[in-house]
């Protein structure tokens, strides 16, 4: 009970720390959520509402993608980026852009993968209308997307989700680095490890918070799209 009652002192009025470490958990996640969305959306579109030679291969790979291991992802942008690797010229490890770019390698599958299920299975009248009409691919896809805005954003809510909640990559090319690369999840990691739970709760119940006003958002929103 103690820890719970620091962990409240430090939430009202908030810690310094504390505050900074929100603000680079919400950029990060905000940045990165938003680049595997422009990626992520329009490729999903496209292929969810077209046919081609490859694309059952394409889907099972997507899929694979959607569950790559965090670490593993983490590992792959930090050899990327490292001084002996080809873009460690841009000296960008141990930052929060690079942070933003591991999360975006892990979260684009994600946003891909069920985008295009979506509109494979929920636009198929816009599709069949859309090539009567002669439209192309690129038009198909943007029609769609237009057209499945309130679910897609659903999509978009759960992708924020998971890049908020993730520990493992952003800690590797990261760092864990006070009042520079911390955020929410690896700052609990490393307070827990470190015997300061106080400070870890307070952090936890934010998270917590944000995760339930995400998903909160999502089911409102998928559910006013039924109903509708």
């Amino acid at each position: 009970m103690e820890s719970f009652r620091q962990a409240f002192e430090l939430l009202f009025p908030p810690d310094r720390e504390l505050l900074q470490i929100i603000g680079v958990t919400m950029r990060m996640s905000f940045v990165s959520t938003l680049v595997s969305c422009l990626i992520g959306l329009p490729l999903g579109a496209l292929i969810g509402s077209k046919n081609f030679r490859g694309k059952s291969f394409l889907k099972k790979l997507i899929h694979t993608l959607m569950g790559l291991p965090p670490v593993v992802a983490g590992l792959i942008v930090y050899s990327l980026f490292t001084h002996y690797g080809p873009f460690g010229r841009l000296d960008m490890l141990f930052t929060v852009e690079i942070m933003s770019v591991a999360q975006v390698l892990l979260i684009t599958p994600v946003v891909t993968g069920l985008s295009s299920s979506f509109i494979e299975t929920s636009s198929k009248p816009v599709i069949e209308t859309a090539r009567g009409l002669g439209f192309s691919g690129f038009r198909t896809a943007r029609l769609c997307i237009n057209e499945g805005r309130a679910s897609l954003l659903s999509v978009v809510l759960n992708a924020f989700g998971r890049s908020i909640a993730e520990v493992g990559a952003v800690s590797i090319v990261g760092g864990n680095i006070q009042w520079k690369t911390r955020v929410m999840t690896t700052a609990i990691m490393l307070e827990t490890n470190k015997g300061k739970f106080s400070f870890a709760l307070a952090l936890g119940i934010i998270l917590l918070m944000i995760a339930f006003a995400v998903n909160a958002l999502a089911s409102f929103i998928v559910r006013e799209n039924a109903d509708g």
